[in-house]
């Protein structure tokens, strides 16, 4: 606006220009009443008119003007000038500190009293339910005589319901988006990165921020790009304080950890807590001998310094104390694979090698890559489709499992390391296994977990455990075991240990509300006191960590998510060393692709969208698919447009498929319950639980659904007219029904070695093909003339069948299609309404990485 020197703006004059400040240009001016100079901040006339400036400028005063503390800028008045806000405010003599920042080194004495009077500043802000959202050096301004003013509210926000305080109190009215990211780069906490609701811990986060810089005179988080930047206050540590300043106290060294830490709850509770440590600190002397020295008292009050020395000290210390043990830390994330393949199944490290699966469902092969990094390399094996599960304590042999895609026996293999022929163990196939260090075999059969020798004779059945249906993972020394639970219906779980023989089972763990509702994959730590999860939210998963140690007078230590994202993390292992953990981690995305019989080449369909297993009306004109990786449930026209969600999270779908008269969509999640819900959204209709895979009667009055009952599959059919639920007869061990007539159905054997017929006028079943690269998806063409099905093994291929008279041609080589590898549903085969095939192709990322963890 450029005001000179003399304007008047109501009963104030203008003095001189001071500069930009915020959103608005500042003046210092004349009070002629009261007789003392104020600055004054005007919001330009052409950025009023933008209404969110205008909405900030005004939250600014309003949450300025609430607040009445020596530690933050006192405002006076707002009004107006030739329709342009101001705002009237105490004038300010010396610098921000980030002038003083420039400066450095900065004096620890003077940086924890700058700490101090800022935690203050935002207890104040707090109390009055107000929080910052845009701390930084640049707006806490040191006044002449040291003392330190935030400044600069335009992203503040009411945390807490204005009833909550007294009648007086001014309200900040409008919000921020959800998803929408504010504050600066560097100074923003993991909550506002994303985009979620920042409370006043956001307000600790940025400060902590502020706190390391003033003593290293160094950025806790500064990359070459504000996104490399987001990124490392997402996944990374900043480097240890020490490091930079070794006289730093490990006493201050931890208040910063923790205001630093990446999950919220884990900060301080509140700034006045933040606050009391920095003063401890002080008073017990983690500052160099006399920084916070007094003046010097008579002799004759020597004992009352004394005694109140003393209780500063024990205050300290049993706040020391009193202090939840220090989270342990991501401190660095560095790749170790770069071949592109999609990685499965466990990740197993021998302290050199690492070990894991690669390629798609049911073409697994064993690889391997150094600890260090670099080429990846297959570990030559006899065996067909092999999945790791274990690694002996000294490193000789995995155990690996083979079977099918989906199957409920699998096949137990000892794999000898570096090279040799795989050796059968035990001759009995089962559901899952776990190797103890010294090569004991832990494994599940049915609804029984049993321990056996290392060649899987003389198996015990630990009866405790199998009460849970468990399959426990064994702690490095061999001596713990750990489970967990699902309570589907409540959504949670509780995680269990017990001791090596199966005895003494308790709960270590229970869910509440800060921690996911879905985890899985518990592993130990190489010394055992920490137990590792996947908690997976939002079509994302993120690994965390638990210990039941207990230190005297301390809180109970709460599970830490270690990452938070945007990698998405699923097999992992410990580190030997206890230093690292290797984890495959993936950023997921799918190209939805068409098989061009012409070209023979699959290229994009409806622009390659991510999108997974699309069905379509009878007419051809709908379809309805799954996002990928989201799992919620859409419909669209043919040609993708007029889209609209059906469903919304927590909702996980998998399987959805469009009803005859292309009114409804039945799908399963992956709770096991079948839905229906209608084209145009609505109710979501729940049929079954225990179920899976649904597919409409040609009438549309039947679905047909795998169920998961005594140990093994069976073929179940849902009357949707009633919700009557009957068994086919002699359906046991057949896999994922589809009606290929109204009076037939076409399914796999339980090991999905076989293509089965059920007709319903004979109540009979028969066998119409058989492949030994075994059957990994199957689908009816949405003309009814076609089943599409196809293999895995070392060469996977697409298949179809004609109903008419079960004549078998070949479609497509998958071999050089990179597939999506979906960890609810596995890979995809679908079928246009001009019998054209279609599949998901990975296009994200999924590499193996090692994190360096401080485990404090």
């Amino acid at each position: 606006m450029g005001l000179t020197s003399g304007t008047k703006l109501g009963p104030y004059e203008i003095v001189s220009p001071l500069g930009a400040g915020g959103m608005g240009e500042v003046y210092r001016a004349r009070d002629p009443q009261l007789g003392r100079d104020v600055a004054i901040k005007i919001l330009p006339s052409f950025l009023s008119r933008d209404p969110e400036r205008l909405r900030r400028f005004e939250q600014e005063a309003r949450a300025a003007a609430a607040l009445n503390h020596p530690n933050i800028l006192a405002v006076y008045q707002m009004g107006t000038h030739d329709g342009a806000p101001y705002l009237v405010s105490e004038l300010l003599e010396g610098s921000t500190l980030r002038d003083h920042l420039l400066r450095v080194p900065m004096p620890l004495r003077k940086a924890i009293d700058y700490g101090i009077q800022t935690a203050h500043g935002l207890a104040a802000a707090h109390e009055k339910g107000i929080v910052h959202r845009d701390l930084k050096p640049e707006n806490l301004f040191v006044t002449e005589d040291g003392r330190i003013k935030i400044l600069d509210f335009g992203l503040a926000k009411l945390i807490q319901p204005p009833q909550a305080f007294g009648p007086g109190t001014p309200t900040l009215t409008g919000g921020t988006e959800p998803g929408v990211v504010l504050g600066t780069v560097g100074y923003m906490s993991p909550e506002q990165v994303r985009g979620h609701t920042a409370d006043d811990r956001a307000d600790l986060f940025a400060f902590g921020a502020i706190l390391y810089e003033m003593l290293t005179g160094m950025r806790a988080f500064h990359k070459t790009t504000s996104a490399e930047t987001m990124s490392a206050i997402l996944n990374e540590e900043p480097p240890v304080i020490s490091q930079a300043v070794p006289s730093t106290a490990p006493s201050l060294q931890k208040v910063v950890q923790r205001c630093l830490e990446k999950n919220p709850q884990q900060r301080f509770h509140s700034a006045s807590d933040l606050a009391f440590a920095l003063e401890a600190l002080s008073d017990t002397g983690s500052a160099p001998a006399g920084a916070f020295a007094a003046p010097a008292a008579k002799k004759s009050w020597w004992w009352v310094a004394t005694v109140g020395c003393a209780l500063a000290i024990g205050v300290a210390v049993l706040w020391w104390f009193a202090q939840p043990i220090a989270p342990p830390t991501v401190e660095s994330v560095t790749q170790l694979t770069n071949d592109g393949q999609s990685k499965n199944g466990s990740i197993e490290t021998d302290g050199s090698r690492i070990y894991f699966n690669e390629g798609p469902f049911g073409s697994y092969r064993i690889v391997q890559v150094s600890v260090h990094g670099g080429q990846t390399g297959d570990l030559t094996s006899n065996l067909l489709n092999p999945q790791i599960v274990g690694l002996t304590g000294d490193g000789s042999a995995l155990l690996a499992l083979t079977g099918a895609f989906v199957a409920t026996r699998l096949t137990m293999w000892s794999v000898p390391l570096p090279v040799g022929e795989a050796r059968r163990l035990a001759d009995t196939d089962v559901t899952g296994a776990r190797l103890f260090p010294d090569g004991r075999l832990l494994y599940t059969l049915d609804s029984g977990t049993f321990i056996a020798g290392k060649d899987g004779s003389n198996p015990r059945k630990l009866e405790e455990i199998s009460r849970y249906h468990a399959l426990p993972r064994i702690s490095s020394d061999g001596t713990r075991l750990a489970f967990e639970v699902d309570d589907e219906n409540a959504n949670s779980w509780t995680i269990y240990e017990a001791a090596s023989d199966g005895t003494g089972i308790h709960p270590v763990l229970k869910w509440r509300q800060d921690l996911p509702t879905d985890i899985c994959c518990l592993r130990w730590t190489e010394n055992g006191k920490y137990l590792l999860f996947r908690g997976i939210t939002d079509a994302r998963s993120d690994l965390w960590a638990f210990s039941d140690e207990k230190r005297f007078l301390s809180r109970p230590p709460a599970p830490v998510r270690l990452t938070n994202g945007p990698i998405s993390y699923g097999s992992f292992a410990a580190s030997r060393d206890g230093k690292q953990i290797f984890a495959a981690g993936a950023q997921r995305r799918g190209e939805l692709l068409r098989y061009d019989p012409k070209t023979h080449d699959f290229l994009p369909y409806l622009g390659g969208i991510s999108a997974s297993d699309p069905t379509f009306s009878r007419d051809g004109k709908w379809m309805a698919y799954m996002s990928y990786p989201e799992h919620t449930l859409w419909r669209s026209r043919s040609d993708g447009s007029d889209r609209l969600q059906l469903t919304y999270s927590p909702v996980v779908v998998v399987f959805p498929r469009i009803s005859p008269d292309g009114t409804k969509v039945a799908f399963s999640d992956d709770k096991g319950v079948v839905y229906v819900v209608g084209m145009n959204g609505g109710t979501l209709q729940k049929f079954t639980e225990g179920a899976s895979a649904p597919d409409w009667s040609p009438d549309g009055n039947l679905l047909a659904v795998t169920s998961f009952r005594n140990g093994g599959y069976q073929s179940q059919i849902v009357d949707v007219r009633n919700g009557n639920i009957s068994l086919l007869p002699g359906s046991k061990d057949t896999l994922g029904p589809w009606f290929a007539t109204q009076d037939t159905l076409v399914a796999t054997s339980n090991d999905q070695s076989k293509l089965v017929r059920y007709d319903f006028r004979t109540q009979k079943w028969s066998d119409i093909l058989t492949s030994p690269d075994k059957f990994v998806n199957w689908e009816m063409s949405p003309d009814g003339k076609y089943f599409y099905y196809s293999t895995g093994g070392n060469n996977p291929t697409v298949f179809r069948m004609r109903v008419a008279d079960d004549a078998v041609e070949q479609v497509a080589s998958l071999k050089n299609v990179r597939m999506v590898n979906d960890p609810d549903s596995g890979p995809k085969l679908n079928v246009t309404p001009d019998n054209s095939v279609l599949v998901l192709r990975n296009i994200g990322t999924e590499e193996v990485y090692a994190l360096s963890v401080q485990w404090q």
